[in-house]
């Protein structure tokens, strides 16, 4: 690959990657509306509000995949998840299909399907159960990708993230957890891969709690290789047990499914 656009890089996953795929293509085009630093070797840094068409238009030029992290990543005031969310995300389709670009990961959120049970295991065919306005920008985000998919053939890779983190950080984090080098191996298989068409997969590690299931990707290649029950006594003896009938617990959304409306 020649040129790999990183939407929010100056976020906690974006920082990830841009070291983590360093060599991967000939540059990496990082954007964001924070600072950035300066660019390193093979490396292109352009400041980029993703609610500005034209600017996301040429932020694409040349480029050959999109990693679209980009965005609001916590619950937020609709307005701004307007901008950011549904409109940032529906500029970087169009400046996809514009630019010719096929292959896009986007950044999804195990929050289109927080207010599902934890006794449930889900994969692809799970209902969309949102359990936040953020939760409800990703499934937006996902059916924007299946429409540019089946009108434009514009594939797309639609990783429901889990926990993103070095280690896990609390108890339910045991079942969503994602290693960054399984990120950064999933994001390469997701651009090796020969085709991916619509996919919608889980942003998770091999962990031994689990609540998803990727067998349908399994096309894809990804071998995930971490698991946070390296993490658990640790995790265990520092937070108490959980409450079965807090519906931060009865709901994988956790917090996000407990808490009211943002904006009440």
């Amino acid at each position: 690959m020649k040129r790999l656009l990183i939407t929010g890089a100056a976020g906690n996953l974006g920082k990830i990657l841009r070291e983590g795929l360093k060599g991967y293509a000939d540059i990496l085009r990082l954007s964001d509306i924070s600072d950035m630093g300066e660019a390193g070797p093979n490396e292109e840094v352009v400041k980029c509000d993703l609610s500005d068409r034209a600017a996301v238009i040429d932020l694409v030029k040349d480029c050959d995949g999109i990693v679209h992290l980009g965005g609001i990543s916590i619950e937020a005031a609709f307005d701004d998840l307007l901008q950011a969310n549904f409109l940032g995300t529906y500029n970087v389709y169009e400046a996809a299909r514009q630019n010719g670009v096929k292959r896009i990961m986007f950044a999804s959120s195990n929050h289109a399907i927080g207010f599902h049970k934890r006794t449930e295991l889900l994969d692809d065919k799970a209902e969309l159960r949102p359990d936040s306005l953020y939760g409800v920008t990703k499934c937006y985000g996902e059916a924007l990708a299946s429409y540019y998919y089946d009108k434009f053939d514009v594939e797309t890779v639609s990783v429901r993230i889990g926990s993103c983190f070095p280690e896990p950080k609390d108890r339910r984090m045991l079942a969503t957890w994602m290693s960054p080098r399984d990120f950064i191996s999933l994001i390469k298989a997701i651009f090796d891969a020969a085709m991916t068409g619509h996919t919608v997969m889980y942003g998770v590690s091999p962990n031994k709690s689990v609540w998803w299931n990727n067998d349908h990707a399994a096309f894809i290649g990804w071998q995930p290789q971490d698991s946070s029950e390296a993490f658990r006594a640790d995790i265990e003896a520092k937070f108490p047990e959980e409450d079965r009938h807090d519906p931060a617990v009865i709901y994988q959304g956790g917090g996000f499914a407990a808490r009211g409306h943002f904006e009440d």
